[in-house]
């Protein structure tokens, strides 16, 4: 079996805001996909700290991974041998490129299982006031100044035209120059949405504006793990 294993969306996350399965399937296999190791041991250690860390088997899957370069731990899971998939922040494979083994083990007829847990992007759509029937995720726009510029323009001329939300991020550290980019580019009166740290209890930011009025008051966002909604 393959376990689809949320991660906390912020450390000083309670752990009983949390399913108590999530541990047992923790502690039920001492093997995981994870996009980065120092991340996943952290999140191991969260949900079950009496495991051991000696003991854990992590198989690196990240952006960059292919098929070949997984293959012995396939090999295991074709002889039995449960996985588990740990994101870096939120449910796997959103934002994520756990898909990979995912589609691997349908191909192979190995269960997957999903485990409920926080979704960084679900979290701050619910949270806008925007249309929740209707959305699309963008992930992160493009680096090229031209090419965000673009994007920027489209996602607004789509929110416009079609009332579905669009939803997208941007690497922490360059959420600041986004903010100026999407101040600077979009119509004064457009809805914006940013939430930021989220599920953090002390340190929480979730407000819906109009571009005029996030000009009159500019967030602090650098290096700070934020989403960002475009809406009506």
């Amino acid at each position: 079996m393959l376990f689809l294993l949320p991660a906390y969306l912020s450390e000083n996350t309670s752990i009983n805001h949390f399913s108590p399965v999530l541990k047992d399937y923790i502690m039920q296999t001492d093997y995981f996909f994870v996009e980065n190791e120092k991340t996943a041991r952290k999140v191991v250690k969260f949900f079950a700290p009496e495991k051991k860390q000696a003991d854990l088997k992590l198989f690196l899957l990240d952006k960059y991974t292919e098929n070949a370069d997984i293959k012995e731990a396939q090999e295991l899971m074709l002889k039995g041998q449960d996985f588990g998939l740990l994101s870096e922040a939120g449910l796997p494979c959103i934002a994520d490129p756990g898909n990979l083994i995912v589609k691997w083990c349908h191909e192979k007829n190995i269960r997957v299982i999903p485990i409920s847990g926080p979704s960084s992007i679900i979290l701050a759509l619910i949270s806008s006031g925007f249309n929740g029937q209707e959305f699309t995720f963008h992930g992160y726009l493009p680096i090229d100044k031209g090419e965000k510029k673009k994007q920027i323009m489209n996602l607004e001329s789509l929110v416009q035209k079609t009332g579905y939300s669009q939803i997208f991020m941007e690497t922490p550290y360059r959420n600041n120059q986004l903010f100026e980019d999407l101040c600077k580019f979009l119509s004064p009166n457009t809805k914006l949405c940013i939430a930021a740290n989220i599920n953090d209890p002390e340190h929480e930011f979730i407000k819906t504006k109009s571009i005029k009025d996030w000009q009159k008051q500019k967030p602090e966002l650098h290096k700070i793990p934020a989403v960002f909604v475009l809406g009506k």
